[in-house]
């Protein structure tokens, strides 16, 4: 789950992260009255959207105007500001040409940047450990400086029976060019993400930019966090943070039922049990030449209702124009499976083309059920007959 950056801010700032004063708008003058309270000389007011790249981005319709990030210099372009980018949808690299609606904004003071680093706390999937990566590029996609400086990112593993070491921050601080005190406030920086990371189950903390002031200060000029979905129920405090507003509804929707959903660009929806073999679906389906429209897990022990609600997700996605099951029936029944499908089909209208491949338990009572339908179904024999089955039905289907 990602939350907005003030969200994120509130978070770091009790652990000890040291972020510049602002407050949240939702309206215009809730946007006057928060850069009154901070009566700073220079207020930033930024778009919360869960999307990277806003100061860069564009409003929709307006690709020459100003991005989601502004300067304000009086309480005449705060008012502005916000007035140009409430209610608006905001286009950046991230939320490709849909963009999102602006809702809220984020005002808060600005401060006087001598430089900008790049700090991100991360779980390196190759090691199984946290992971903390920074650079002296901040400010810049951290993308664009690994794929042309390479050697401007530098990584410090942490082990989980030391946890994080001063002499680990330390290091860092000196490679990133830092000096005297900013050694040490470095350090709180690497301190206050690694504490809250932990404490709070995060998947990520990202600070792009962590500037050095004139002062020789550092401020989280920006903050990023994310968390793993299967420890909110130990962190209610942060469940409460989540804004359906910015997530797929096609996800959300899964979420209720229990169903392991991410939804992707492509336009062939899949079904399956089992991560490993929904993973090999896509996977296959590519090999084909098509693109998956998600990942999909019903899981091992899927009731009829769930495996009937995951179809309905399916078919109501505008996207998909053809859909593969893909059903190893260990626990679950085949037969059980060929219901579900038979009834959300007929309870949503089915109008595009349907690959199923059924193994395991009652297979044969499965495949009988389906026969007798009265659908259009594909039978499949094996998971690459299935995916040649429905790119063929697919591409013959948009002839």
């Amino acid at each position: 789950m990602n939350i907005h950056e003030y969200q994120a801010k509130a978070l770091l700032r009790s652990y000890g992260m040291p972020v510049p004063e602002g407050r949240a708008a939702t309206t215009t003058d809730e946007a006057v009255t928060a850069a009154r309270a901070l009566g700073a000389p220079v207020t930033v007011v930024k778009a919360q959207i869960h999307a990277g790249g806003r100061g860069a981005g564009h409003f929709a319709g307006k690709p020459e105007g100003k991005g989601g990030v502004r300067l304000a210099r009086s309480i005449d372009e705060v008012t502005d500001a916000a007035y140009a980018m409430l209610g608006q949808v905001l286009v950046t690299q991230q939320t490709g040409p849909a963009g999102r609606l602006v809702r809220t904004l984020y005002v808060e003071s600005g401060c006087d940047i001598a430089r900008e680093l790049y700090f991100s706390l991360l779980v390196d999937r190759s090691t199984g450990r946290l992971v903390i990566v920074a650079s002296p590029d901040g400010g810049m996609e951290i993308e664009e400086v690994a794929a042309h400086t390479p050697e401007r990112i530098f990584k410090e593993n942490i082990d989980p029976a030391k946890g994080l070491c001063d002499y680990q921050s330390r290091g860092l601080a000196v490679r990133l060019g830092l000096k005297g005190r900013e050694i040490r406030a470095f350090q709180n920086v690497v301190r206050a993400a690694y504490t809250a990371f932990t404490d709070l189950d995060a998947a990520i903390v990202e600070i792009n930019p962590l500037v050095v002031t004139g002062a020789g200060d550092l401020l989280a000029l920006d903050a990023k966090m994310s968390f793993d979905d299967n420890a909110l129920f130990r962190h209610p405090e942060v469940a409460n943070l989540r804004d359906e507003h910015e997530e797929d509804p096609r996800e959300r929707e899964a979420a209720e039922y229990g169903l392991a959903y991410v939804g992707l660009d492509g336009n062939i929806g899949c079904m399956v049990n089992g991560a490993g073999l929904a993973m090999a679906t896509m996977d296959i389906i590519k090999m084909e030449g098509e693109e998956p429209a998600n990942f999909l897990d019903v899981g091992g022990g899927a009731s009829k209702e769930r495996v009937a609600a995951a179809f309905r997700i399916l078919i109501g996605d505008p996207k998909v124009r053809g859909i593969l099951v893909n059903i190893f029936g260990g626990i679950m029944r085949c037969d059980v499976i060929a219901e579900a499908i038979i009834a959300a089909s007929h309870e949503t209208g089915l109008n595009v083309p349907l690959v199923v491949r059924l193994a395991g338990t009652n297979v044969e009572r499965g495949k009988a059920l389906l026969a007798e339908s009265g659908l259009t179904i594909i039978p499949a024999d094996d998971l690459g007959d299935a995916a040649r089955k429905i790119v063929t039905a697919v591409r013959n289907a948009g002839a």
